[in-house]
């Protein structure tokens, strides 16, 4: 087994280094090294598997934080503009069909074309 399939199935027997990824503490291109380096037995890896795989309250916070509320606004506002639109071009339709409607006495099965 060459190192890159070495690697490949250490990362997928440690979700820590995806989690630390997502995270954006490091890169593949990171972990690869040190796992070129120093291989799968070293203290190197303490320090992405030592941490709580679980969201916490922190990192909720942080993520609140960075929520542009002026881009949120004007995103409801386009979307109320759009329904609004959209219930008029129903309402409109719906009530010209009330209009339109025909006879309120029911054809006969056997009568075709006026006969």
């Amino acid at each position: 087994m060459d190192k890159k399939e070495a690697f490949k199935s250490f990362a997928k027997n440690h979700p820590e280094l995806v989690n630390s990824i997502k995270s954006g503490e490091t890169s593949w291109q990171k972990l690869y090294e040190i796992y070129d380096i120093y291989g799968e037995d070293n203290r190197a890896w303490d320090t992405y598997f030592n941490k709580k795989s679980s969201p916490n309250l922190n990192s909720i916070t942080d993520i609140v934080k960075n929520i542009d509320m002026d881009s949120v606004q004007k995103h409801i506002n386009t979307a109320q503009k759009a329904l609004g639109i959209v219930e008029e071009l129903t309402g409109k339709a719906s009530s010209s069909i009330n209009t339109l409607k025909g006879p309120t006495t029911p054809r006969p099965i056997n009568k075709f074309f006026e006969d």
